[in-house]
């Protein structure tokens, strides 16, 4: 049996920027990111604060609408290597932000929930997989929690159907019906999703956490069973994470997939952000 405990983005947020800067520790932040093309460790830590920061702006203006401006006063040091340090005090800003914000507030989001809260999972999974492009960019595996995981694959697919203004590749996800299975193969979590004329649609079938309550679930009952899918992927939470914010590819040897190959690229030559 496995417990999925309720995850806290707010505190997360603070425990994956520490491991970032961790990292950071004795690296050449002039050192490229492979996986961030044209970008180095400096300019993936000055992003990931600029959007704690930002983030953390638009959470104190309660925002209902939005924002016309990304301006934001960044406090940014002249110097390089104080970019780790910088980075601590960026999340810290969050938390001061999170201190002040009722996670239910009511407020404009750019995804589905359209509450304070959207924006703690949001910045949390940004944090995370720039923390993940870091250990990459300095030959690392990443190490990433199961159930952060499952809940990180999940906030992507459930928001990817409103990214087009950023992400206008995610137009491309159109079909008449036809259906991609995204499966965990560490936890009972799994992802249908279907191609409609208009957009797409995703029915999680998967047992993880909400936050209000544990959910226990026994991991050797297969819950994608009698489900069919046109084609098929599959691989560790961490892996498929990975997978859909394309840090990994669909060929690689920690996935599996099968069924329709044309499907499989189209989805991921357009849904990747």
């Amino acid at each position: 049996m496995t417990t999925w405990h309720p995850i806290d983005h707010r505190a997360a947020v603070a425990t994956e920027t520490a491991k970032f800067t961790s990292v950071l520790n004795g690296a050449d932040l002039a050192t490229p990111v492979p996986t961030c093309p044209d970008w180095t460790l400096a300019d993936l830590v000055k992003h990931t604060g600029s959007v704690q920061r930002w983030f953390s702006t638009l959470l104190h203006a309660r925002i209902q609408s939005p924002p016309q401006s990304r301006e934001v006063d960044l406090r940014l040091p002249t110097r390089t290597d104080a970019y780790p340090g910088w980075l601590d005090e960026s999340a810290a800003v969050a938390a001061d932000a999170f201190a002040a914000t009722d996670p239910d507030l009511p407020m404009w989001a750019w995804g589905a929930d359209q509450h304070a809260r959207f924006w703690a999972r949001r910045m949390l999974f940004e944090t995370l997989v720039h923390r993940a492009d870091a250990e990459l960019a300095l030959g690392l595996r990443p190490a990433i929690d199961r159930a952060l995981a499952v809940d990180g694959i999940d906030e992507f697919l459930v928001n990817l159907p409103f990214a087009t203004f950023f992400a206008p590749k995610v137009a491309n996800l159109r079909g008449t019906g036809q259906t991609i299975l995204f499966r965990t193969t560490d936890a009972n979590a799994a992802w249908l999703v279907t191609l409609h004329p208009d957009t797409f649609g995703i029915t999680p079938a998967h047992a993880t956490a909400d936050t209000t309550a544990n959910i226990t679930t026994d991991i050797t009952t297969d819950i994608t069973a009698g489900i069919t899918a046109d084609a098929t992927v599959q691989a560790s939470a961490a892996d498929l994470l990975l997978l859909l914010y394309g840090r990994r590819q669909h060929t690689s040897d920690t996935v599996e997939h099968e069924g329709d190959q044309d499907l499989l690229l189209r989805w991921f030559a357009n849904s990747a952000f």
